[in-house]
């Protein structure tokens, strides 16, 4: 099942929700404040996001805003205490994919929680056996890559790892988590594995790798793949 993040101030709502959504099967993430919401959303990658507008810290709608000019494209529902249209649509036209107005039928919500999931982009849960992105094919089960149409030699972490970096697309992948999944390790050590494994991949598959198209850096969090 699915991970939400529920971004809201009311303790009585986010307890109904919470109790609501784990029975479902899912498991729950809050933050309270909006100038929370971007590391909660980066530390606990979400499949969806329960979104109030009116939140102290930020707003809502520039928490929308932020997350989707970081590229971070999970499935964003807003929840609004007004019922004006204009303000619905501009909640739209940010960024968000649906938008529910207190006081709402939580067994309706669960059920639009349940039609964002299945509309959730390709990828962003799963495993690919191929994925091309650029000049560059790749075919994780077979362990092969081809840029241009040349062999490229990968090692199996820098398989790995892209394969991970591929699997999340548009959002951003801790190195404590790329640790964790390729590595295996159960808490992070100080060391740079990742950082140089990114570079060699950088080097393989990028154009210009000096300044990468596909593999982005995310200052202070990680990494993204954009392809």
């Amino acid at each position: 099942m699915a991970k939400i993040l529920i971004v809201e101030d009311e303790e009585d709502l986010v307890a109904v929700l919470a109790f609501n959504l784990e029975k479902e099967g899912h498991t729950v993430a809050h933050a309270a404040r909006g100038d929370l919401a971007l590391n909660a959303t980066l530390r606990e990658q979400p499949d969806l996001i329960l979104l109030d507008v009116m939140l102290p810290g930020m707003n809502g709608r520039d928490v929308c805003r932020t997350l989707r000019e970081k590229g971070i494209d999970v499935p964003i529902i807003m929840l609004t205490a007004r019922n004006d249209e204009l303000d619905r649509v501009l909640g739209l036209e940010i960024g968000a994919d649906d938008y529910v107005t207190k006081p709402f039928s939580v067994r309706e919500l669960i059920a639009r929680i349940a039609v964002r999931l299945r509309r959730a982009p390709a990828g962003s849960v799963g495993s690919p056996g191929q994925y091309r992105f650029g000049a560059v094919s790749v075919d994780f089960e077979a362990h092969e890559a081809t840029r241009d149409g040349q062999r490229v030699d990968v090692s199996s972490k820098e398989l790995e790892l892209l394969r991970l970096l591929v699997r999340h697309r548009g959002k951003v992948v801790t190195r404590e988590k790329m640790l964790s999944e390729v590595w295996g390790f159960d808490e992070a050590p100080n060391t740079r594995t990742v950082d140089q494994h990114v570079f060699k991949l950088r080097q393989k598959l990028e154009e210009d790798p000096a300044n990468p198209r596909f593999i982005l850096s995310i200052y202070g969090e990680g990494y993204k793949f954009v392809g």
